[in-house]
């Protein structure tokens, strides 16, 4: 579109504004004198070619399967293979979710996505004090390889790839899957799936951290090297603004602190000696998915998009594979509502939709009772049959990107870069992300987000159907999963009989090895992997590793 173009539409609005918009408005008003997105900035009444800049298409658009893979990172996307239908799961014993998963499998789900109980994201033992009132309450625990082979018992590890959620022990948890693959006869290089790994996260949003920040990238940067030269199809590391988002963030800050944690990893491994091909290709990402329906599929683009000229500008990348942001989408357990929870089928549909439009490469679509308890079987086949009927029946999966081109996307998406930018440029000036994090802007920046959300609430300048606007009285439901109290002995005698029946003084050997390992500069994959076959326990590995780096505690900034 040239120039004398753009100015005739510029000239057609302005009279379109006082001849035709100006009438209605001074008649009826609309109902707000700003909308503003959820990151703060005011949405337009219309957009038109006015609003983008349609001449860099080919810089800033292109095709899919090309850089800047704005349109997408596979040249057919769903034309050729739908996204994995992913839905996150786990509670109790390994006995009572591998039968979740099994039945997963068979109502059409195509991956695993595991949830840990916090003991064992925390590195304490079912029968450690700590864990006391915590068993199997929301994840699955696992104490040992036992629990380990006892969870993916008949579930072929070689044609379901899993994810796991799992940040602090996630070198721990990534060598007992090993351990079972090779037990049931599945080498590492077969193997798929993607551990969380993303601690930088656990500082600024969710909690779970065991070590101080430096030994957490050493590990992390082991696993990176490890799985490079042995587990070649596992994701290292999926690097997550979804916990950033559920702690109060905007759509814009879950952009640019994802994205500032993936430069620092990237950094990380490339000070280790790592060549930044060797690895950037396994690297994926982890985002929430929200209500704002425009600014979701908008923010998908923006991230993609700005995550490819950070690789290929920043970091040297030759390989168009290191210049792919690869994530998976979990609809938003924030927006779910424990009043009228049937209406969370409604908001995980629109979600749903939005990370399709978006150009996600897996899925999880929250139950509708997860503001209420851990989801019932029949709640789970709701939100699983969501993603197929979105699949199989709308239409939406047919087109490659359908949203490109709307005025309204096309400004979003250039908005929502510019400003994740700004925030990246401003990271990089206080020395990085770790030093934003211990300086607590991060944190600062979340928590502002929020408490501004909340008020918008409470003034109901944001509308929340049945909380603050269409109320009703309805009685509590009936039928919600419970965590039977009786698991937690079950798991402590399940440990007193391990450590009975295991080989101990291979044990301390193993570990002996590992502390070595952690003291020097080894990678500490190779004997955790050692520990964990010789049935050393989580809490056993974790607190050799505590005593060698240390923990981490958390400063009061507020």
């Amino acid at each position: 579109m040239g120039r004398d173009d753009l100015k005739k539409i510029e000239e057609e609005m302005k009279r379109w504004e006082s001849e035709t918009l100006r009438k209605v408005v001074e008649k009826a008003p609309e109902r707000k004198e700003k909308f503003l997105s959820t990151s703060g900035y005011e949405i337009e009444r219309l957009y038109t070619p006015l609003h983008f800049d349609g001449s860099r298409y080919l810089q800033d658009l292109g095709f899919p399967g090309e850089y800047p893979f704005t349109r997408g990172i596979q040249p057919t996307m769903y034309r050729g293979r739908l996204w994995t239908m992913r839905q996150y799961a786990g509670y109790g014993t390994a006995e009572e979710s591998n039968e979740r998963y099994r039945y997963l499998l068979s109502q059409g789900q195509t991956g695993l996505s595991v949830a840990f109980d916090l003991p064992t994201q925390m590195g304490y033992d079912s029968d450690h004090p700590m864990a006391s009132g915590e068993v199997g309450k929301v994840g699955v625990a696992i104490d040992s390889l036992e629990d380990m082979e006892i969870l993916f018992r008949g579930i072929p590890l070689d044609r379901v790839s899993t994810s796991m959620t799992i940040n602090a022990t996630a070198s721990i948890l990534l060598a007992m899957y090993i351990a079972v693959g090779k037990k049931n006869g599945v080498p590492p290089e077969k193997l798929s799936g993607t551990i969380q790994n993303d601690i930088l996260k656990e500082y600024i949003a969710r909690g779970t951290y065991i070590f101080p920040p430096g030994p957490s990238m050493r590990i992390i940067t082991n696993i990176f090297e490890y799985c490079s030269k042995h587990v070649p199809r596992w994701n290292t590391i999926s690097i997550s603004g979804y916990h950033i988002r559920e702690a109060g963030s905007t759509a814009v800050q879950e952009v640019a602190f994802t994205l500032a944690d993936g430069i620092a990893y990237v950094q990380a491994a490339i000070d280790a000696g790592l060549e930044v091909d060797s690895f950037a290709s396994r690297l994926s990402f982890f985002f929430n998915v929200h209500n704002n329906f425009l600014e979701e599929v908008a923010k998908f683009r923006a991230a993609r998009r700005l995550w490819a000229r950070i690789m290929k500008e920043r970091f040297g990348a030759k390989n168009p594979r290191s210049m792919m942001l690869r994530f998976h989408t979990q609809t938003a357990g924030s927006s779910l509502t424990a009043q009228q929870p049937e209406n969370n089928i409604i908001r995980v549909t629109i979600q749903a939709l939005a990370a399709v439009l978006g150009g996600t490469q897996s899925l999880h679509t929250n139950s509708m009772d997860e503001a209420l308890a851990l989801p019932t079987e029949n709640s789970v086949r709701i939100a699983l049959r969501t993603q197929q009927i979105i699949a199989y029946e709308s239409g939406v999966a047919e087109t490659i990107d359908p949203l490109a081109g709307s005025y309204a996307i096309e400004a979003l998406t250039e908005k929502i870069e510019k400003e994740a930018s700004e925030y990246i440029e401003k990271i990089d000036r206080m020395g990085g992300m770790v030093k934003a994090i211990e300086s607590g802007y991060v944190q600062q920046e979340i928590q502002d987000s929020a408490y501004r959300y909340q008020l918008e609430v409470e003034r109901k300048e944001r509308i929340v159907v049945g909380v603050n606007e269409f109320v009703t009285e309805t009685p509590p439901p009936e039928g919600l999963l419970k965590v039977d109290p009786e698991i937690e002995r079950k798991q402590r005698e399940r440990i007193r009989r391990l450590k009975e029946e295991r080989d101990n003084e291979k044990v301390r050997a193993c570990l002996a090895r590992l502390e070595e390992a952690c003291r020097g500069d080894e990678n500490v994959m190779y004997p955790i992997l050692e520990a964990v076959e010789a049935y050393a326990t989580v809490g056993e590995i974790s607190d050799v590793m505590r005593k060698v780096f240390g923990e981490y505690a958390s400063r009061t900034f507020f």
